[in-house]
């Protein structure tokens, strides 16, 4: 039976751009195969369900062929079966429509609304009222 290191196929079938990417994903424990976290070196054989944990959704997926050579993109769908359950894809859905709006207060740039509100203030007769000292 075939098998392959996790890193390289996890490469070879474009999930990571590059093997060091994927090296580091399974070093950091973003990488799990059966239900477990695994090595850089550890061999996949198919059949084996592979969890790969990306923010913000965890993507699974089943090896039908253990390779350790890139293959085209129309080539994936032989090689692996992608069985990331539906909730999964509606948590990154939802991440995607509340990315902006959850924007946590005083990061980021200042909205429209908050130049508005500092224009406002720095333009008041408040500052009118002082007297700066540097008129003779």
């Amino acid at each position: 039976m075939a098998e392959a290191r996790i890193d390289k196929w996890l490469w070879a079938v474009r999930i990571f751009k590059t093997r060091t990417i994927a090296a580091e994903a399974c070093k950091k424990g973003r990488v799990s195969l059966n239900g477990s976290f695994i090595k850089a070196s550890r061999m996949i054989k198919p059949g084996d369900i592979i969890q790969v944990k990306k923010a913000p959704i965890t993507y699974s997926f089943k090896v039908l062929q253990a390779i350790e050579k890139r293959v085209g993109a129309k080539l994936v769908p032989e090689v692996m079966e992608n069985v990331t359950t539906a909730d999964q894809y509606e948590i990154l859905e939802l991440s995607k429509i509340t990315g902006f709006i959850d924007r946590a207060r005083g990061t980021g740039r200042p909205t429209k609304k908050d130049r508005r509100s500092l224009e406002e203030f720095a333009d008041s007769e408040f500052f009118d009222e002082f007297d700066f000292g540097d008129e003779d």
